[in-house]
């Protein structure tokens, strides 16, 4: 007999002794009581009522609660089952599938555990893995079941405390993930609701029309740069209206030349074009004229460049309607009027912003969301050696981009930031780089926008400038 069979018959015998502890009737008994009192707590409960600090994390995992950790996989979850001691109520990981029988036999595995060991809550602490555990999570909640996130870089690292072993697998995570919740290691999910929910939807369709229209964009100019080099020089504007049309439908220096000015011009006409566009035809096929670009296999490429050129048009088209829904939904959250009022900070950004910060509502302080960010300031120092101070990178990077694209915007079309921004570039003390002035504006920027969408005050420069020391000629340019 091998040590997993010898284990596995140990946890029969454990189970089936503490069922006989209590009769299957009497189980039962308590399983309907513990149905009845199961509350389980999410943010708005927890979170909205001030700051849920360590010490409230340890206060929320009481006696009488079943701690349950869960490795969260794409088809199948196992889960194992501590006390508040951290002594393993179940031996052996209780594996279930991601489907409706699935969770109901966890649950159910879950309340028997209470049963038997007299706890009448129960807290399921995951790891947030990719977008798996959305489903898991509302479910368990939405059947009085506490969900809440550990860290995977705190899984990884305590994962030797168990057995002295640097092994990671599926059956092995649950135990971490439990004693990480037991000693107050975790954060409360949060899952966008309502309009903060579409928004989020919307703001993901178009990170993933914009990727999805970048690349159709790159292997375009692969396939003109092997078949019409000078087509920079010739197009100017490789996503323009002008020049998708011409690629539709004349995309080589022959089809070019086959069409001549007066040719390219009536397709522009055609197609109800306007602008100033219709002086570059002549510049277009004078380039074409004097190509270099290969000519052999040309009937494929043709057929590519199409392809990609109506992927493109068609995304344009659909980014538009995206983006109009977006900008729409987001002037239905309160007080984003006063933000709109930053010079630089328009609806694209913002919404960007808002989508992935979500409802400011939860956040007690800024420093949380610029924490969650990854614009968190660490710092590695020990004895005589004093380290770098630099942003953590840990958090959402969508958030951490769109308050980038943010700080780079205000700085050029704002004046406030602008000075702002030469100020900590030039100052005598502690000049900052280029860079990293923009990481510090992106943060001031963040502080802006959670004030405005808090308090409904209206945006104010110099009130923004006011606890920022510089010289007088400085202030001055600035207002």
């Amino acid at each position: 007999m091998n040590c997993k069979q010898k284990r596995i018959e140990n946890q029969a015998l454990i189970n089936s002794t503490a069922k006989n502890v209590f009769s299957m009737e009497e189980i039962e008994k308590r399983i309907t009581v513990i149905k009845e009192n199961l509350k389980a707590s999410t943010w708005k409960e927890l979170e909205t009522q001030g700051k849920f600090d360590k010490n409230d994390k340890l206060s929320f995992i009481s006696d009488n609660m079943l701690i349950v950790g869960c490795d969260i996989g794409s088809e199948t979850h196992y889960v194992r089952a501590i006390d508040t001691r951290g002594r393993e109520l179940s031996k052996e990981p209780f594996s279930f599938s991601n489907s409706k029988e699935g969770f109901e036999s966890a649950r159910r595995w879950m309340l028997e555990l209470a049963a038997i060991n007299n706890k009448d809550q129960i807290v399921m602490g995951l790891e947030p893995t990719g977008h798996y555990w959305f489903c898991i999570a509302c479910w368990m909640i939405s059947h009085g079941i506490s969900v809440v996130q550990v860290n995977p870089y705190a899984v990884k690292q305590t994962k030797e405390i168990e057995d002295n072993s640097q092994r990671k697998d599926d059956r092995k995570d649950p135990k971490p993930i439990a004693n990480l919740v037991k000693d107050g290691n975790f954060g409360i999910p949060y899952i966008p609701e309502g309009l903060y929910a579409e928004i989020r939807g919307l703001s993901s369709l178009r990170d993933q029309l914009m990727e999805g229209r970048i690349q159709a964009v790159n292997r375009l100019h692969k396939q003109l740069k092997v078949y019409f080099p000078e087509y920079k020089d010739a197009f100017g504007k490789m996503d323009g209206a002008f020049t998708l049309e011409v690629l539709m439908n004349a995309p080589f220096p022959a089809d070019i030349i086959r069409l001549g000015t007066e040719g390219i011009k009536e397709l522009w006409h055609k197609a109800k074009l306007r602008g100033a566009g219709y002086r570059n035809a002549e510049r277009i096929v004078s380039y074409a004229e004097n190509s270099v670009g290969l000519k052999d296999g040309d009937k494929a490429a043709k057929e590519a460049v199409r392809w990609f050129t109506q992927q493109i048009t068609e995304i344009q088209k659909e980014l538009s309607k995206i983006e109009d829904e977006l900008h729409q939904k987001c002037h239905e959250i309160p007080n984003v009027e006063n933000v709109l009022e930053i010079e630089g900070l328009g609806e694209n950004i913002l919404s960007g912003i808002i989508a992935e910060m979500g409802d400011i509502s939860r956040f007690d302080d800024v420093k949380e969301i610029q924490k969650i960010s990854g614009l968190g300031l660490v710092e590695c120092s020990s004895g005589k050696h004093k380290g770098q101070t630099k942003i953590s990178h840990r958090g959402r990077k969508k958030l951490r981009t769109w308050l980038f694209q943010g700080a780079k915007s205000v700085v050029v079309h704002s004046e406030a930031f602008k000075s702002l921004h030469e100020h900590y570039t030039t100052r005598a003390e502690n000049p900052l780089k280029k860079m990293q002035s923009l990481i510090v504006i992106a943060c001031k920027l963040l502080r802006v926008v959670y004030t405005l969408l808090l308090t409904g005050r209206k945006y104010d420069s110099m009130r923004m400038l006011s606890d920022i020391h510089y010289p007088e000629t400085s202030r001055t340019k600035a207002a």
